[in-house]
């Protein structure tokens, strides 16, 4: 096992931590932001007014996209395992 293929290996697991949370993490900022402006609007500056919004539009976002999800994880952990006998080899 070289320190380039360790490497590799840890660059694709960073990627797709990043696309996996990508999409959950931004649905967080648009609903976070929106928040945001609305209380800056009318003046209500309550801390636990974002909580139940972003909750529930993460939990959207995740049963949307988690099929998706999904099938990228298997992907990647099936390229994996299949890679182990090059790997140790």
């Amino acid at each position: 096992m070289t320190p380039e293929l360790v490497m590799n290996i840890g660059r694709q697991a960073i990627e797709m931590t990043l696309i996996l949370s990508g999409p959950l993490l931004l649905a967080a900022l648009v609903i976070g932001l929106i928040i945001s402006i609305f209380q800056a609007a009318t003046q209500i500056n309550e801390q636990t007014l974002s909580f139940i919004p972003k909750l529930i539009g993460i939990l959207l976002v995740l049963i949307l996209s988690g099929p998706w999800m999904l099938q990228m994880m298997v992907d990647y952990i099936r390229r994996l395992f299949e890679s182990i006998p090059q790997i140790i080899g």
